[in-house]
């Protein structure tokens, strides 16, 4: 697998990245070890998860396959910090107090003392810049992290960001944001991926099949066995099944079935592709499945898609 270096850093990455949001709750410690065995096989070396995946578990997990599945200077893994749910409700919480509280609960739970890259999962509007940002220097110079980013940042408010960490040299320089970016979702072409590349920032495209829609799997209907019957998943996926969407998802599987590919090849290759992408972070509740998605690699789209 391709790897991509981020920004301006000495960081590489495959382009793509295995995303655990279902570990340690749809998918169990069998199966995560499957996908993530499947996944290095295939040339990958990027693992993406935060502290509030499955309360902790999905950290957890992946703790548990260090020194097991693969030594842990093997594989690049990414968690976030600053969102948290009580009994329901999100929270945004970044101030430099709790990011640095769940950064070490991070590390407990990975088993390790260092994470390569560490995020700050949301803006938080309450908080001022310097608080957060104040976070990632701590992480960064005390060797908590090897490498800090942020996610689900706006293009002026990642500019703003990497534009105090640079100013001063002694500061730890933001080296990837995470987005959403999908061919139902390119609201990260208006300005986020111009302001990354700007300022030297790698960025990292989250639900690249839009949750799954793009696969053409709700064509017809909600399965019972996929994301969008689950209570946890449901909400995120429904703003996908408008008519809107589902005139692309239609367009989508025309054009795979005239190239030879299959819809989630056309989709996850294009976001992989597009300018400016460091990383796709791609997700599954199977080994199978995620099989499925690696063949992925296989193609590349004609320069006119």
């Amino acid at each position: 697998m391709e790897l991509r270096r981020a920004g301006n850093s000495g960081l590489t990455l495959s382009r793509l990245g295995l995303g655990t949001m279902t570990w340690g709750r749809d998918t169990d410690e069998i199966e995560a070890a499957d996908q993530c065995r499947a996944f290095l096989d295939a040339g990958g070396n990027f693992l993406d998860t935060a502290a509030t995946y499955g309360d902790g578990d999905s950290e957890r997990v992946i703790g548990g396959l260090i020194g097991t599945l693969f030594n842990r200077d093997e594989v690049i893994i990414a968690t976030k910090a600053g969102i948290t749910f009580s009994d329901g409700a999100r929270k945004v919480d970044s101030s430099r107090h709790c990011l640095i509280a769940e950064l070490d609960r991070s590390l407990s739970r990975l088993g390790t003392d260092f994470v390569d890259i560490w995020q700050i999962h949301a803006w938080d509007e309450l908080v001022p810049l310097d608080d957060t940002l104040s976070a990632l220097d701590y992480a960064y110079t005390t060797g908590r992290a090897r490498y800090v980013g942020v996610s689900n940042y706006t293009g002026w408010q990642l500019a703003r960001a990497a534009t105090k960490q640079q100013a001063n040299s002694m500061k730890a320089p933001l080296t990837t944001i995470q987005g959403e970016y999908s061919l139902l979702n390119r609201n990260a072409e208006f300005e986020i991926i111009d302001a990354a590349v700007e300022c030297g920032v790698g960025f990292l495209a989250w639900a690249p099949l839009a949750r799954g829609v793009l696969t053409g799997k709700y064509r017809k209907g909600i399965p019972s066995d996929s994301r969008g019957a689950a209570p946890h998943f449901a909400k995120h996926i429904e703003p996908y099944l408008d008519s809107r969407s589902s005139k692309i998802v239609e367009a989508v599987a025309v054009a795979a079935e005239g190239l030879g590919f299959s819809p989630l090849e056309v989709a996850l290759a294009w976001v992989r592709d597009a300018p400016g992408v460091t990383s796709s972070l791609i997700g599954a509740r199977t080994g199978a499945q995620l099989r499925g998605v690696l063949k992925s690699e296989e193609i590349s789209l004609p320069e006119i898609l």
